[in-house]
C-alpha cells in the first residue's frame, strides 16, 4: 500500500532534473561541434566525432529514463505527452549534431567554410537559450514570461541559422567548383542547420506548456 502511495504522489524533481541533464548534453554536444568543424584533419575530426557519439547514447539513455518514468509515474508536473515530446525533440538535437560529425568524417571534405563554424556558434546559442528555458520550468507557473522570452530568442537564433545556410548555399553555387565536393559541404551544413530548426522545435513545445498550465 505504502508503495502504491509513492507512486502516486508528484515526481516533478525527477523530470525537472531529467530534462536539465538532456539541456547539458546539449550545450556539451554544442561545445563539441564547434571544435570539430574547425579541425583541418581527418584524425582530429574523427576524435571530436567520437566525444560527440558517447554524448548521443547519454542523450538516448536520460530519453529512456524519462520514457520509463513516464510509465512508473501516476502524477507528472504537466501533460506526460508534452514531457515525452519535449525530451524526444530534444535529443533530436543531438542526433542532428551527431549526424553533422559524422559527415564530417566520412566525407573528409578538402576544407569547411567558416558558414559552418557560424552555424554551429548559432546552435551553441539556441542550446545556452534552450537549457535556461528548461531550468524555469519548475517555476514556470510563478513566472511564464520568462520562457516566452528565451523561446524568442531561440526562435531569433533559428532565423539567423536559416539566413547563413541560405547565403551559404548562393555562395556555393555561384562559385561552384569540385561538383562532390559542393555535395559534401551543403550535406554537412544541413544538419547544422536542421539542428537549429529542432532547437526552435523544443521552444515551439515550451510554449504550448506554457498555454496549457500557466
Amino acid at each position: 500500500m505504502k508503495h502504491l502511495f509513492e507512486k502516486m504522489k508528484p515526481k516533478e524533481d525527477k523530470f525537472f532534473d531529467q530534462l536539465h541533464q538532456m539541456g547539458e548534453i546539449i550545450i556539451s554536444v554544442s561545445d563539441q561541434i564547434i571544435d570539430c568543424v574547425k579541425v583541418s584533419n581527418h584524425d582530429d575530426a574523427l576524435k571530436f566525432y567520437r566525444a560527440i557519439k558517447d554524448l548521443e547514447h547519454k542523450a538516448d539513455q536520460v530519453q529512456n529514463e524519462i520514457f520509463e518514468a513516464l510509465n512508473n509515474t501516476f502524477i507528472t508536473p504537466f501533460d506526460r505527452e508534452d514531457i515525452n515530446d519535449l525530451s524526444a525533440t530534444m535529443d533530436d538535437i543531438v542526433d542532428l549534431i551527431t549526424s553533422c560529425a559524422k559527415r564530417i568524417v566520412l566525407y573528409n571534405p578538402k576544407h569547411i567554410p567558416e558558414s559552418a563554424v557560424t552555424l554551429a556558434l548559432l546552435v551553441r546559442e539556441a542550446a545556452g537559450y534552450l537549457l535556461d528555458a528548461v531550468n524555469e520550468l519548475a517555476s514556470f507557473k510563478k513566472r511564464p514570461e520568462r520562457i516566452k522570452s528565451l523561446c524568442a530568442s531561440i526562435e531569433e537564433t533559428e532565423k539567423k541559422a536559416d539566413d547563413v545556410y541560405e547565403h551559404f548555399l548562393i555562395n556555393l553555387f555561384e562559385n561552384a567548383g569540385d561538383a562532390i565536393e559542393i555535395i559534401k559541404l551543403k550535406d554537412i551544413l544541413h544538419e547544422l542547420e536542421r539542428a537549429a530548426d529542432a532547437a526552435q522545435a523544443v521552444g515551439k513545445r515550451l510554449k504550448t506548456v506554457i498555454v496549457k498550465f500557466a
